[in-house]
């Protein structure tokens, strides 16, 4: 298994411990398996989170 499957696991089980229930929740756990898959991609070498905002020098 990768990194990227268990930071989204890790993000959808905080998102399930802190859930309380109804639309708002969904969200959170939406939000919290985002924030967890990016976390394991970057850590996979998929992606490279701190270029996200470096468009220096693109032109």
């Amino acid at each position: 298994m990768s990194m990227t499957f268990y930071g989204i696991l890790v993000g959808l089980l905080l998102a399930i411990a802190a859930a309380v229930g109804g639309f708002g929740a969904f969200l959170g756990a939406v939000l919290l398996g985002l924030i967890g898959g990016l976390i394991g991609a970057q850590l996979d070498g998929k992606i490279d989170i701190r270029n996200i905002g470096n468009t220096r020098g693109r032109g």
